[in-house]
């Protein structure tokens, strides 16, 4: 989590280049994070609507993010 926690430094920083740059790359690592845990939560037998419940979604989209995965 060293990455996670020097992305997050770097987000606020007074350079807004360096700053942009650090919420993009948290925003990737968000979506990878997002999708290993998904992919977790199927793999035990969660459903659709358990997995939108814990992310606050709705279940439609949580299965139309991840369905394919």
């Amino acid at each position: 989590m060293s990455e996670a926690t020097d992305l997050a430094a770097r987000a606020g920083d007074r350079d807004p280049r360096v700053g942009l740059r650090a919420v993009a790359a948290l925003r990737r690592l968000l979506e990878q994070l997002e999708a290993v845990q998904v992919r977790s939560a199927r793999t035990h037998g969660w459903s659709w609507q358990e997995i939108a419940a814990e992310l606050g979604v709705s279940r439609q989209a949580v299965h139309k993010k991840h369905g394919g995965s």
